[in-house]
């Protein structure tokens, strides 16, 4: 049943970033082991607790013990490094996601619909979970990405970011892409509208060319994500009926 793995994703999502405090994942990084171990076990433990609640079958005690120990244990070997770039929050998250998947197909697929009813129909979940998505994991993933190495100009008489030029684009054309295959084709005059604007103040400020670079990514991006849970959303609120 698809709406016990999308209340798993949900549980990750608010445990994960939402319940989460900064005090708490300074922690996890802390120089300390002892501090680190601490943290990460209070992290898991909100990781387990939410997904034993947001489920609600009360004898199946391996699903939060596994919640525990994989996140632990993967937020444990992250905390290691000591670093939170982009390609560490990438690996965690899919680490994290293939875990959830893993947990949801051997152990919860195949419970009987009787042990799984909720007064919040599934829709309501997939809504819910999607707004998640596009809050905190959203500006932490943003922020990961602008802040990468990559974008730091090495020659600070440059006008303009490194590779920026190339990455606009490639968010411009997924956008572009999908509002084609989802037949919503005034979505592009509006990419082009935003994109005038900035181009213009460029064009009389060519000094803040950084600036109007680093703002058009970082846009593009957050509408990037957004528009494609929206449709992940969409789409699984579809299927979901024949399941």
């Amino acid at each position: 049943m698809i709406l016990l793995l999308i209340k798993l994703i949900a549980a990750h999502l608010l445990g994960d970033f939402i319940f989460q405090s900064d005090k708490l994942c300074n922690k996890r990084y802390s120089d300390k082991v002892s501090k680190r171990i601490y943290a990460n076990a209070i992290h898991s433990l909100i990781q387990a607790t939410l997904s034993y609640v947001f489920i609600g079958i009360w004898d199946l005690w391996l699903l939060p013990s596994f919640i525990f120990l994989s996140h632990f244990l993967i937020d444990f070997i992250k905390s290691q490094y000591g670093k939170r770039r982009l390609p560490d929050f990438i690996c965690d998250q899919a680490a994290h996601f293939i875990i959830i998947i893993l947990l949801w197909r051997f152990l919860l697929l195949d419970i009987p619909i009787s042990y799984t009813i909720s007064k919040i129909s599934q829709t309501a979940w997939i809504i819910f979970t999607a707004y998640v998505a596009v809050l905190t994991p959203t500006s932490i993933l943003v922020k990961s990405f602008m802040e990468y190495n990559s974008w730091i100009p090495n020659n600070p008489s440059l006008k303009g970011l490194p590779n920026a030029g190339k990455w606009i684009g490639f968010l411009e054309r997924i956008l572009i892409l999908t509002f084609i295959f989802t037949e919503n084709i005034e979505g592009i005059g509006f990419l082009l509208a935003a994109k005038s604007i900035f181009r213009f103040g460029e064009l009389n400020r060519s000094k803040d060319l950084k600036v109007t670079e680093y703002v058009l990514i970082g846009t593009f991006l957050s509408f990037t994500v957004a528009i494609l849970t929206g449709y992940l959303a969409t789409w699984t609120i579809t299927i979901g009926k024949e399941f």
